[in-house]
């Protein structure tokens, strides 16, 4: 039998915290050793308890300390493993984001996002942790690493396709595979989530998507074409639209 993930919440907010432990034991894959609000507490209880995972609020404004202060000062247990770092915050800054996905290999959730929920972080957990088992054994792969090899297999699916840098659908594109790999539980819809990204419409994203994806198919080679876009293509159109391209990758690179 398959053991649960060790997770350790750190939260300020009385009823965020109540909101997960309910998630939590709703699940039979991940086990909630204890929850804090104070930052210092929370390394007293990764160094006794070695989580698995630990979902850790930025700002602590209600609490004791801060995320940054939890972080900063996790390299000085001097674990042999890495645990998964999930970070929530009210906080929308590149800047931060960067930082804590460079500094302390963090994924982040904004906690004013629409789709965001404790269900989507414990989906996003289960899907990371994937052995548990092995996981206080050695060090995990940091999710920065992990993020880079799917950043750089939808980057490859695109070149060897012909979607150019030079036109904004390749970037609308590549949001929309990386999002659906990396958000496979979301209910928010692909073109809706770049909507609110980018605070332009749907529709302008559709045509940006789908100016990009046709120049790929009037310049690319036929050949290049045929071997590495294989889904049926509509006889009248004899192009794929956004949604069926989009769909394609997410489907491939999961397999």
């Amino acid at each position: 039998m398959k053991s649960k993930i060790k997770l350790i919440l750190v939260e300020d907010n009385e009823q965020e915290r109540n909101i997960f432990e309910n998630a939590i034991n709703k699940r039979n894959d991940i086990l909630l050793l204890a929850s804090t609000n104070s930052s210092n507490k929370a390394l007293e209880l990764v160094k006794n308890s070695l989580p698995d995972a630990i979902i850790l609020d930025l700002e602590l404004h209600d609490g004791a300390g801060s995320g940054f202060d939890f972080l900063s000062n996790l390299e000085n247990l001097n674990l042999e493993y890495t645990p998964l770092i999930l970070v929530t915050t009210n906080i929308s800054s590149n800047i931060i984001y960067d930082k804590l996905h460079r500094d302390f290999s963090a994924l982040v959730f904004y906690k004013k996002q629409i789709d965001y929920s404790p269900k989507l972080i414990l989906d996003n957990i289960a899907l990371l942790c994937e052995k548990p088992d092995d996981f206080a054994k050695k060090s995990m792969i940091s999710f920065e690493e992990k993020d880079n090899v799917i950043r750089d297999e939808i980057n490859k699916k695109l070149d060897l396709i012909g979607i150019s840098y030079k036109l904004k659908g390749r970037d609308y594109i590549f949001d929309g595979i990386y999002y659906s790999l990396t958000n496979p539980n979301s209910t928010m819809s692909v073109f809706e989530y770049l909507s609110n990204h980018y605070k332009i419409s749907t529709k302008g994203i559709y045509r940006a998507m789908d100016t990009a994806i046709n120049r790929a198919w009037n310049t690319s080679a036929i050949e290049d074409l045929r071997l590495h876009y294989t889904a049926p293509i509509n006889i009248h159109t004899c192009v794929p639209t956004p949604s069926e391209f989009i769909s394609y990758y997410v489907t491939k690179l999961k397999n």
